[in-house]
């Protein structure tokens, strides 16, 4: 009776080791772009993107265009990531990654926040707006230039 006792906790010790065991491990986190649902354990493997969308509306294309700004270039940490012309303006928000939208998608690493510079100048190199933009994990945020 002794030796089946021992034998039927050894099978059972031995069970949960080897269900513990086989869990996947991967990335468990919603917001990061290797999301794995068959993970059951997270290794911290988890990769972050971020994205903005620029935007203005009508009366800022119109002050541009009457302050001689045919086009607009944009720089995030010093890198020109997009240009518009002044004359094309959004009556609505647009979504990131937008026909004709200025969006930036930046890989965040292992982190799921982090802020970059930015700047927007025209043709002649005046710079009409600048700043700091804080990108978040798995969001599409909307910056108006105004």
């Amino acid at each position: 009776m002794k030796k089946l006792k021992i034998l039927s906790l050894s099978l059972v010790l031995v069970g949960t080791s080897i269900l513990t065991s086989c869990q996947k491990e991967g990335c468990t986190d919603l917001d990061a772009v290797n999301y794995s649902s068959s993970a059951k354990k997270n290794d911290g493997s988890c990769k972050y993107e971020g994205s903005i969308v620029f935007w203005y509306g009508p009366e800022t294309s119109s002050f541009l265009q009457g302050d001689d700004a045919i086009t607009l270039t944009y720089y995030v940490d010093g890198q020109v990531v997009g240009s518009s012309a002044t004359s094309v303006f959004w009556n609505s928000i647009p979504d990131c990654g937008q026909n004709s939208s200025v969006t930036v998608t930046k890989d965040l690493g292992g982190s799921k926040s982090n802020a970059y510079t930015y700047s927007i100048k025209d043709q002649t190199g005046f710079e009409y707006w600048s700043g700091v933009l804080n990108f978040s994990a798995n969001t599409c945020q909307k910056l108006e230039l105004n």
